[in-house]
């Protein structure tokens, strides 16, 4: 894992996960709902596979019982990458 991995980095990788399991592309926003892009449970286990891979780091649910947003996702994952 690159120790130069940056907030906007994280946010595009979220960002384009979430439009490659069916998001529109057009309302993916740091302020959209997991609920108003249709995110749904199947779809943030897959999101959590691909942040583990990707950054190198450990997620569960209880991390996730909270998130609202995709904002929230990035920052979940930004504090842990940097922890």
């Amino acid at each position: 894992m690159a120790t130069t991995t940056t907030p906007q980095d994280v946010e595009a990788t979220v960002i384009e996960n979430l439009v490659a399991f069916g998001a529109d592309a057009d309302a993916v926003s740091r302020d959209a709902t997991l609920e108003a892009i249709d995110v749904d449970s199947l779809d943030l286990v897959e999101l959590t596979q691909v942040i583990e891979e990707t950054y190198d780091v450990d997620l569960d649910g209880a991390d996730f019982k909270n998130i609202k947003t995709v904002g929230d996702v990035v920052d979940l994952v930004v504090a842990r990458v940097q922890a």
